[in-house]
């Protein structure tokens, strides 16, 4: 018996997503988890939610109800929006909202909160002009907000008085391009901190930088001291020795350094084929933690992620635990936080208390329960191909519930970034696919995260030929192996994979059908005119510009859309900064005018990423139907509803 559709309304726009989980212990000694939630059925708005630890039958307190929402815009980007300690019997919590640094105070045990004050103006208001705040921390034996502001195309390492509520952001430290992920040393005494310079991204040369914090609050003699060239850092962090930690790839993986206190040299005590540490795309990331007697690391080999206690000599032993999509791991005094989930279990909160001898506990409470049995999800199965250049690739496949006694259609996903990965916890979004008949490969091409430095670099000036031919050949891969229809080949993907997808459907034969999201459509206007964040990022994934024109004009989907001969669909948001409308406009009207079927949909208060529950739904909706008139599959019981 099939089983039964997953509808869109269930699928997708439901899930909240949970961010930068915190752990603080409260005046009473008890341990408080307070994480981030964004609320697609309240049009993306995020809130903080506060509990103690482990206590998953209690309801949690929302610390910013609406209308209050956290966000930052840096980098069009963000991320980052909320730091918090504990003074006496108060939490404190300083969060960004609406261009402004708030303050909150919040009593413990839960006695009620005070009234949100703003510790500054929203900065349209302001002498300085537009700049907005992100990536914050408490200096609470300075009585300090620190964090970054963005303004006048530069980062600004900057500070806020906590009892002021009429001040302009304080300049630190003013770095060449870029900054974040400051961390303080235990004793308040020293800051570490990353910068990096365009036309770099984060992972591709980044520095550590450190610098001598004065009584009164001044940084003095700010110092490169790890990263450079080449070379990645990532999530700088003190233990209490005073010894400093950092993530770097200098030997092609994201491992950890460490260098103790006092000392100038870097040792590696840890060194693994795996990844301790993610693409930098956005503020408020974590993969270390130190939970009061051992440090913890999330990693990732294979595209998995795996919990490990990294111990001082230098031994790793795994913690059992069953979830292998982890993110935001935080830890204090034996117990540890990760935002967890697999190929079975929803994305949700994963509470670990740990023992010195290496026995572990842990609860995960799902942000949404599974509205889809066990027997019934398609669990992702690693593939590995021949992809560009004949290299090893690897994609996720998810065969079509409950089997197919045929060659099935076949979904290709590909991600964005184009530096991130496809990741292999449970999306109901590809179950929805998968419950009707589908099969669906989630490509890593080269270029994605969690293999290494080396497999990331393959997209190195090959944007728009190594993704499609990667994205080509796991289609091709299920073609010859039976499980894909020829006939029967769709590719989706947004931002970044909107591009693959369209460069898939200018210089690839296997595709029939395409969709895409606030796809990148042509090169040259996103060289010329892209958000500062990204300004740079072409000259690694297409070459400098202008000098490599002719290879920007060569890929762009929009100078040969006459190439595509399939049926496209377009979604956009008309606020969106990072892809301009006016791309997707111009991609459709070139596609109509050489005959081909084109459909596109316009959302008036979407930007780069829909955030909107009713959006996300009629997304997924439109996309089943768009694929299946155009591939001419027939109505059947797999595309009924559920009741």
């Amino acid at each position: 018996m099939a089983p039964t559709p997953l509808p869109a309304s269930i699928a997708v726009g439901r899930l909240p997503g949970l961010k930068e989980p915190q752990l603080l212990e409260g005046p009473d000694q008890r341990i408080w988890l307070l994480w981030l939630e964004q609320r697609p059925q309240e049009k993306g708005r995020t809130t903080a939610l506060i509990r103690p630890f482990g206590a998953t039958a209690l309801k949690p307190t929302e610390l910013t109800p609406a209308p209050i929402s956290l966000r930052s815009r840096v980098h069009d980007y963000g991320g980052g929006v909320l730091c918090c300690g504990v003074e006496g019997e108060t939490l404190v919590l300083v969060w960004i909202a609406d261009g402004s640094l708030w303050r909150q105070d919040w009593r413990l045990p839960p006695l009620g909160t005070n009234r949100p004050e703003p510790l500054m103006q929203p900065s349209k208001l302001t002498r300085d002009g537009d700049w907005q705040l992100a990536d914050g921390l408490l200096d609470l034996n300075r009585h300090r907000w620190l964090g970054i502001r963005e303004i006048n195309g530069r980062d600004q390492l900057v500070s806020a008085e906590l009892d002021r509520t009429d001040q302009e952001p304080s300049l630190l430290h003013q770095p060449a391009d870029f900054a974040g992920y400051a961390c303080l040393s235990p004793d308040s005494k020293q800051l570490a901190w990353v910068e990096w310079q365009q036309p770099a991204m984060p992972w591709d040369s980044s520095q550590l930088w450190c610098a001598d914090l004065c009584p009164s609050g001044e940084l003095r003699q700010p110092r490169v001291i790890a990263g450079g060239a080449g070379v990645s850092v990532f999530q700088p962090q003190w233990l209490p020795d005073g010894s400093l930690l950092v993530a770097e790839d200098s030997e092609g993986w994201w491992n950890l350094k460490r260098r103790g206190p006092g000392a100038t040299s870097w040792d590696r005590p840890w060194p693994m084929s795996a990844e301790t540490a993610m693409p930098q795309w956005i503020y408020g990331m974590s993969t270390t933690a130190w939970d009061g007697e051992q440090l913890l690391a999330a990693t990732c080999a294979d595209g998995c992620w795996s919990l490990q206690r990294l111990h001082l000599n230098g031994t790793v032993t795994t913690i059992d635990q069953p979830y292998d999509d982890l993110a935001g791991l935080r830890a204090l005094h034996g117990r540890a936080v990760a935002v967890a989930s697999n190929s079975t279990s929803m994305a949700g909160l994963l509470e670990l208390s740990l023992s010195p001898d290496g026995t572990c506990s842990w609860i995960h409470t799902p942000a949404l329960k599974n509205p889809v049995s066990q027997q019934d999800i398609s669990v992702a199965k690693p593939i590995w191909f021949e992809g560009h250049n004949r290299e090893r690739s690897h994609a996720w496949y998810y065969p079509p519930q409950g089997g197919a006694t045929a060659p099935a259609p076949l979904l290709v996903k590909s991600h964005s970034g184009p530096t991130a990965m496809a990741r292999r916890g449970l999306s109901l979004a590809i179950q929805y696919w998968t419950s009707r008949g589908w099969g669906v490969v989630d490509v890593n091409y080269g270029g994605s995260t969690g293999f290494g430095r080396a497999y990331r670099e393959r997209l190195k000036g090959g944007w728009g030929v190594v993704d499609v031919a990667d994205c080509a050949a796991a289609a091709r891969a299920l073609i010859v192996s039976g499980r894909a229809h020829p006939d029967q080949i769709a590719i989706e993907g947004g931002s970044a994979g909107g591009f693959t997808t369209l460069a898939a459907l200018c210089f690839s034969d296997v595709f029939r059908v395409g969709a895409c999201r606030y796809a990148v459509c042509d090169l040259t206007a996103m060289a010329e005119d892209s958000h500062r964040f990204e300004a740079r990022y072409l000259d690694s994934l297409v070459g400098d510009w202008p000098d490599q024109r002719k290879r920007y004009e060569q890929r762009s989907p929009l100078l040969h859309a006459d190439r595509i001969r399939c049926p496209v669909l377009f979604f956009q948001g008309l606020q969106d900064k990072v892809v301009p409308p006016e791309q997707t406009e111009r991609m459709a009207e070139a596609l109509r005018r050489n005959g081909i079927a084109v459909e596109v949909s316009l959302f008036e208060d979407e930007g780069h990423g829909f955030r909107n529950q009713a959006t996300q739904i009629e997304v997924l909706e439109k996309t089943e139907q768009f694929f299946r008139q155009h591939l001419n599959l027939c109505n059947n019981d797999r595309q009924t509803t559920m009741s």
